[in-house]
């Protein structure tokens, strides 16, 4: 009997994998369902500036009831908050280091006392030292991990319990494309969001069976910011830095339609099935004609 049970799932699992590939399809072309933010409080750790500072106003623009942002730097924090209370909508702001595991536990907990409980986390704050192995500071390569892989830990356990109590929520980690395909020169960078992804995927994997918490992972290529200032790609109008604005756009759309993971631009996409399909050394003169090898010799970027 067991056996016949076993054999029947094997024979309806190729029609399950069918389905779901038909029902994304579907959903690329047809209108979704989307998330009311009117009762959210969203959190957006390194608000002040950059792609945080866009999500915060996107998220405002679509309806969020309450936006908090987090970081390092006061002065950005309060510019960026005081936009949006000008807008109409109700924004704090909060000093806090995410790579702090104290900080952000105690920041945590004075934020639900004055604030509310946070249902939406956006966990976008993230450094880079860019420079390779060797002439790397150790300091400065665990600043890296701190903040950008366990900075999401620390966040996380701290407002996903009660999401998960409430049956309303959603995780969401601002990652980047290098995750899949890194580049010499940010081996810091590099690392610590291959590590975030690899938290994202199986945080997603682990929330399948709670209702209402869903998780947004979005990987975007390089973007016109400050962070990575003085980048520099071989082919600029074939490969084009991202505006900041349409990825906080398209984070947003994602979180209110409940999408797992987003890789801007979509063809980005190729790049991913062809480091599955390529050998190394192919791999590796698309890099060089690419530029990737040197596009982080004049970077000078911020920290």
């Amino acid at each position: 009997m067991m056996e016949m049970k076993v054999l029947g799932c094997a024979l309806l699992f190729p029609l399950q994998i069918f389905l779901c590939s038909l029902r994304a399809i579907v959903r690329l072309f047809t209108r979704q369902k989307r998330r009311d933010l009117g009762t959210d409080v969203v959190l957006i750790t390194g608000g002040g500036r950059g792609i945080g500072r866009h999500l915060a106003k996107e998220f405002a623009k679509q309806g969020a009831r309450k936006v908090v942002l987090w970081g390092r730097t006061e002065k950005c924090l309060k510019e960026t908050c005081e936009e949006i209370c000008v807008t109409g909508t109700e924004c704090h702001y909060f000093v806090c280091d995410v790579g702090n595991r104290e900080e952000v536990y105690q920041q945590a907990k004075v934020l639900r006392e004055k604030v509310g409980d946070v249902t939406i986390l956006v966990n976008n704050a993230a450094v880079v030292h860019g420079k390779s192995l060797m002439d790397s500071d150790d300091d400065a390569l665990l600043k890296t991990q701190h903040i950008n892989t366990f900075g999401q830990f620390w966040t996380t356990k701290a407002f996903l319990p009660r999401m998960l109590e409430l049956c309303n929520g959603h995780v969401v980690c601002i990652n980047s494309i290098l995750s899949l395909s890194s580049i010499p020169g940010a081996i810091d960078y590099c690392t610590s969001k291959a590590s975030s992804y690899a938290f994202m995927e199986s945080l997603t994997l682990g929330l399948l069976d709670c209702p209402g918490v869903g998780c947004t992972t979005v990987l975007p290529f390089h973007t016109d910011t400050e962070m990575f200032q003085g980048m520099k790609v071989r082919f600029p109008k074939l490969f084009p830095p991202l505006n900041p604005e349409m990825v906080a756009e398209r984070t947003v759309k994602a979180v209110r339609t409940n999408t797992a993971f987003v890789v801007l631009p979509w063809t980005m996409h190729f790049l991913v099935i062809l480091k599955s399909l390529l050998p190394q050394s192919a791999l590796e003169e698309i890099h060089k004609f690419s530029g990737s090898y040197t596009c982080m010799n004049t970077f000078k970027g911020r920290t």
